[in-house]
């Protein structure tokens, strides 16, 4: 069977919208405390273990999906991400807190890490002259989910329960991820255009002084200054972003003033914006590059983080943290294709698994940085000035990665990828 490019992508986001319901997790976090007796912080950090565990798996079984392939790994991912749902509701019944970390957090984060980057290298073998568009359809699913999760889970907990709302997502997910993944394979000779190697050795060739691109295993890439620079890179945006992320609502209540109706639909909000900002600056980094989309997130995020830590008008606020989650959502799109352009597409899945390692710290370091803050100060501002610094230094580092880049490799001087 001749498989369709765009049904390819339609897979991935299918896997990607599914295990990005972690996202709304929030709107649960008051039935959980409700029905097992639990604390805000005991609730919350069922979903810091899971973001744990995402990034912890993605760095360690990278070389197991890029092994198994996409079809393999993709059902891998479901049956790990489902079965932590259907314990879940057992924890939920047993009023477990163990039990709640161990398959929410442990289970079900694997299911996350897996999921996350099986489509990844797949996608960029389908799309090979828009890797960043490519990457970012599937990755976009991720962000767009909790707006759509969200208020499924808040009815159907409302309406049957809360136990059985993990029983219905499980059962759901599980169709939806059985299905993408049963599609998902690697181009055949003849069903794209250009090779992804092809076009590679196109660009190369195209510079002033061509060098051959180098495959890097994973063990090669993780010994490499840029890997190290990328990493940084990637977790103080991530730390930013999340730790935003994880207050939005009482920090518009507080700040502004904005009603707790108010407050849920600006959550609702950054969903789309997180969506779509995956997709868009994808985009962008196909005309102008990873390396300058990385220096062009952190120039306004810095400026936008300085912003918002002193604005009590409404409509400043919302636009400058819809800024932010723009290039939060953003960075995560544009980090596989940035990746494949440095150390190629041969092992872009176990590259890519252990980059997203940042991912799981920055979910433990930005929601305990600034609840630590904010206990510390009475306010937000002095975090917030904080995030602004340590994205003044990561544009440093992404300055430095982009000259690197431009005099290693003339070919990627970041205007065409």
């Amino acid at each position: 069977m001749k498989r369709n490019r765009w049904l390819i992508a339609l897979s991935a986001v299918g896997i990607h919208i599914s295990i990005g319901s972690v996202y709304a997790w929030s709107v649960l976090t008051r039935p959980v405390m409700d029905a097992m007796g639990l604390s805000l912080p005991e609730a919350t950090w069922a979903f810091s273990i899971a973001i744990l565990f995402l990034g912890l798996s993605a760095g360690f079984l990278g070389h197991v999906v890029e092994r198994l392939g996409p079809r393999r790994s993709g059902l891998l991912s479901m049956l790990f991400f489902t079965a932590g749902l259907l314990g879940t509701a057992w924890a939920v019944e047993r009023q477990s807190l163990a039990l709640l970390y161990f398959f929410y957090g442990f289970i079900g984060g694997i299911g996350l890490g897996t999921g996350y980057i099986t489509p990844v290298a797949t996608l960029v073998k389908w799309f090979p002259r828009h890797r960043g568009f490519a990457t970012g359809l599937a990755i976009m699913g991720f962000g767009f989910a909790a707006f759509i999760a969200g208020p499924v889970m808040q009815r159907l907990t409302a309406a049957y329960g809360l136990a059985e709302n993990f029983l219905f997502m499980a059962c759901a997910y599980a169709l939806v991820m059985g299905a993408s993944s049963l599609y998902l394979a690697p181009p055949r000779p003849g069903e794209v255009t250009d090779t992804i190697d092809a076009v590679v050795k196109e660009e190369l060739a195209a510079a002033p002084a061509p060098v051959p691109q180098k495959q890097y295993t994973r063990r090669e890439a993780v010994k490499t200054p840029e890997f190290a620079a990328l990493w940084w890179i990637f977790f103080t945006n991530i730390t930013c972003g999340i730790g935003l992320l994880a207050v939005a609502s009482p920090m518009a209540q507080e700040v502004i003033r904005m009603s707790p109706a108010g407050a849920a639909s600006l959550v609702g909000i950054i969903g789309i914006v997180n969506g779509a900002g995956r997709i868009f600056w994808s985009t962008v980094s196909d005309w102008i590059g990873r390396g300058a989309v990385y220096i062009l997130f952190f120039t306004i995020e810095v400026f936008a983080f300085w912003q918002l830590a002193g604005t009590s008008d409404a409509a400043a606020f919302a636009a400058w943290v819809l800024l932010i989650i723009s290039c939060y959502g953003g960075g995560f799109s544009c980090m596989p294709a940035y990746l494949s352009d440095l150390f190629g597409v041969r092992h872009l899945s176990s590259i890519h698994g252990v980059i997203l390692t940042a991912w799981g710290m920055a979910g433990i370091a930005g929601p305990l940085l600034l609840s630590v803050m904010k206990s510390e100060t009475g306010g937000y501002g002095a975090t917030l000035r904080l995030f602004a610094g340590l994205l003044a230094l990561a544009w440093l580092l992404a300055a430095w990665l982009y000259l690197r880049k431009k005099r290693r490799d003339p070919a990627c001087a970041e205007g065409e990828a």
